[in-house]
């Protein structure tokens, strides 16, 4: 965005919060956007406005705007842009979709955004479809950004439920300083520039943030109309952030099919559970700030099917941060493409640090893709109980100056194994089933410590827990795991 855009979109955001604040204190109210609508009504439920953005600008804090089912073109910078009053913390203002139907608003003639909370706070944004306007053609149909914020102050307490973000140029949500964030239920998909992200926080960047029950995907694979391709961005990430103190959790959610990176967050305090990374062109999970943990999650199909060499790895951690503590407990690990690593930590980085990987699957199938663990001196590894399978490998693991191979993995640590986990059916570049199969090795040689009392499908795991993300299931039913494609189709 350039500096102008920036500056105006702050200003108008900034004018309309003083606007609200010098207001005279009146209940809070309802009002209502209908297709049929006209914005010289009263915004009532009997004679609504057209405009969902006209609406939000004679909000009043802790106001509600419900917008009926229909579509509602935004072209005009920054008339048809969205700019709701901040709420407070028992009265929070609330734009949503009217119940029943998901309404759509459809960007034209590269408009920056749909929404904008910038420097605003106590928001609630639900039940709303995001795209850009498949109506047209050329550059009319260039549409930059689904929901921004980014500003100063930095926003907080922002709830973004039931959201149908895609197809748009840009992010579909950009995010630089801002605090108390929950996104649920949402499914963001075909954003030139990822998911979710944004620019590097001049204010402390984001934190506290929960994203749940989420898709995070197709990253990258649209961009102005056309299948990417062309785009700017060359590595769109279905989540990734700069630097900031966190916490960030990001749970039963799946990242998949981005050009970029599954999930890269360099937050510290990142918590990734129960989630499904797959399919992604480069690096499935990245961590850099210190105690961070992966548990009960499936990362796999590096490279999403194309078998160029590249130099991305499904599990990366490199940090800065000296002591810093990293946990993987319970993830299951699978990689086809090979000639790289399977996961690498501090590979250039010197700092060192303590990684800890319990209970954990990894089977690499392509030649040349072992496990490095840092340089001498590095990396202050705990390995326990973990399954090992890279069949083209002569070295398994590299710690320091030590080299495993399957020979003698099992000194790396207590209960190391080295064998075929037996998955279902694996995959690479289309969707795989990882529960395990009867006479896997995993079964019941997990251990007990640390491990998480439920498996990635909320299956409760036993007093004998199995290696990897997933508790074996003797009568062979499936379910589908959390977040999976069924279920990432019907937000909120």
């Amino acid at each position: 965005m350039s500096i102008q855009r920036r500056s105006v979109l702050l200003f108008s955001a900034c004018a309309l919060a003083l606007i609200a604040a010098m207001a005279p204190d009146l209940p809070a109210a309802t009002y209502y956007v209908a297709p049929n609508g006209d914005n010289d009504n009263p915004g009532t439920s009997a004679k609504p406005w057209a405009s969902p953005a006209y609406g939000s600008r004679r909000m009043r804090s802790g106001d509600t705007l419900i917008i009926r089912k229909g579509t509602y073109l935004a072209k005009i910078y920054d008339d048809d842009i969205m700019y709701p009053p901040s709420g407070t913390a028992s009265a929070w203002t609330i734009i949503k979709g009217e119940d029943g139907g998901r309404p759509a608003i459809v960007g034209q003639d590269d408009l920056f955004a749909a929404i904008s909370l910038a420097g605003v706070s106590y928001i609630r944004v639900e039940n709303l479809e995001i795209t850009h306007d498949n109506r047209v053609s050329g550059e009319s149909l260039f549409f930059r950004t689904g929901i921004t914020i980014s500003g100063s102050p930095p926003s907080r307490s922002i709830l973004l439920k039931g959201l149908y973000i895609h197809h748009v140029d840009e992010y579909g949500i950009d995010m630089q300083d801002v605090k108390d964030v929950k996104i649920l239920n949402c499914r963001i998909e075909y954003c030139g520039y990822g998911a979710v992200g944004g620019p590097e926080g001049a204010a402390g960047g984001i934190r506290n943030l929960l994203i749940q029950n989420c898709r995070l995907s197709y990253g990258g694979h649209y961009y102005r109309g056309g299948n990417g391709k062309d785009r700017p961005y060359d590595r769109p990430d279905g989540f990734g952030i700069e630097p900031s103190d966190g916490p960030i959790q990001i749970i039963d959610t799946r990242a998949e099919h981005n050009y970029g990176d599954g999930l890269d967050s360099k937050s510290k305090n990142t918590t990734v559970r129960r989630c499904i990374v797959a399919n992604n062109s480069c690096d499935g999970v990245k961590l850099w700030g210190e105690d961070s943990l992966v548990e009960n999650t499936l990362i796999y199909g590096r490279g999403d099917g194309d078998s160029t060499e590249t130099p991305w790895a499904a599990i990366v951690i490199g940090s800065d941060d000296v002591n810093g503590k990293f946990t993987l407990i319970n993830v299951s690990v699978d990689d086809a493409l090979g000639k790289n690593y399977l996961m690498y930590v501090q590979y250039d980085e010197t700092e060192r640090i303590n990684l800890t990987v319990r209970n954990c699957v990894f089977r690499g199938t392509g030649p040349n893709c072992p496990i490095f663990v840092g340089h001498q001196g590095d990396v202050s590894l705990t390995a326990d109980h973990n399954l090992f399978y890279l069949p083209k490998n002569a070295i398994i693991l590299s710690h320091g100056n030590k080299d495993y191979t399957k020979a003698n993995i099992k000194t790396l640590g207590v209960g190391n194994l080295y064998g075929d986990p037996k998955f279902k059916a694996p995959a690479w570049g289309k969707t795989g089933d990882y529960h395990l199969k009867s006479g896997s090795p995993a079964i019941n040689h997990g251990s007990a410590v640390g491990a998480p009392k439920n498996d990635l499908e909320r299956r409760k795991r036993d007093a004998r827990p199995d290696i990897g993300a997933y508790e074996f299931r003797a009568t062979g039913l499936s379910r589908k795991a959390v977040g999976s494609e069924d279920r990432s189709r019907r937000p909120g």
